[in-house]
């Protein structure tokens, strides 16, 4: 099953640089789009789409850590999913499963409503990585809603596997593209849910991609974020304190970044789910109207 952009999917992508509208021009496939540019009616810069996938971003702000990890990810893609559900009850004695039951929960998949204009519901997560939680969103899902789950991320080797996923198993709906969570490329309040999972404690600019994360939700839509962080409270053992320090070797300070929300975030919950990860669950309000001025 094709998992790229639908033409009619264009209008609801922006130029990651100015935020204008995108024009496609090249080859479809089974009305995805294949080979060619998205390229943008404001500043004229193309993007391109390469073997399915849109990439909305720019190489050369993807430096740091972010580039740090996305040679991990590309370089062992086939192994990130068999050893998280190996590791995680072997270093944090929890399921894998558990954990991810702990943070969906908070993304109120089952009381998404169809919208009155005949629109899509759209849910986006990102830094979908292989693509684990697409099975456990398709299940929270009420039967016969038409919805749509969008997923970036910056690796391609793990989008590879993700799309070795969605051939195998039956998965309407689903978008990939690459992009970078520093500048997502869609509209503002597009998405009626928003997941972002494992990746925002190692972005050069964490506040950033909070922002963005509440940029494309709709206002009141909870926007879900989850990565590590020590759960102190447990009294983890030392080869616990080892094994996270071994996982977040990226960092000296891992930790939630509750202190780093947008400015009118509200509703804001932290909670553990699991002695090495914390969910982080916001809404954002409806955007302010600007004074009119004469």
């Amino acid at each position: 099953m094709s998992s790229g952009l639908k033409a009619g999917d264009v209008p609801l992508v922006t130029c990651p640089d100015c935020g204008g509208t995108l024009v496609f021009h090249g080859q479809e496939e089974e009305g995805r789009l294949a080979w060619g540019w998205l390229r943008c009616g404001g500043c004229g810069e193309p993007w391109p789409v390469k073997r399915g996938l849109a990439r909305l971003y720019r190489e050369d702000a993807v430096r740091g850590t972010d580039r740090l990890m996305r040679v991990i990810y590309d370089g062992l893609p086939a192994l990130h999913d068999p050893l998280t559900t190996v590791l995680t009850p072997l270093f944090q004695s929890v399921s894998e499963s558990k954990m991810r039951a702990g943070y969906l929960r908070r993304l109120e998949l089952g009381a998404l409503r169809p919208h009155a204009d005949g629109t899509p519901l759209r849910i986006l997560e990102v830094g979908v990585g292989a693509g684990a939680n697409l099975p456990l969103i398709r299940r929270e899902l009420v039967t016969g809603q038409e919805v749509e789950v969008w997923g970036v991320d910056l690796s391609e080797g793990m989008l590879g596997r993700c799309q070795q996923r969605l051939r195998k198993g039956r998965y309407p709906g689903v978008r990939l593209l690459m992009a970078d969570g520093h500048t997502l490329p869609f509209r503002a309040g597009l998405f009626d849910r928003v997941l972002s999972v494992g990746g925002i404690g190692n972005y050069r600019d964490p506040a950033a991609g909070l922002r963005e994360l509440g940029r494309v939700a709709k206002p009141g839509t909870p926007v879900v974020v989850v990565d590590e962080q020590l759960d102190a409270g447990r009294r983890p053992s030392l080869f616990q304190r080892a094994a996270f320090r071994a996982i977040t070797f990226y960092t000296r300070d891992a930790h939630c970044p509750r202190e780093l929300l947008p400015s009118r975030a509200e509703d804001v919950l932290e909670e553990q789910v699991s002695p090495f990860f914390y969910c982080l669950r916001f809404r954002m309000p409806e955007p302010v109207a600007a004074p009119v001025t004469g």
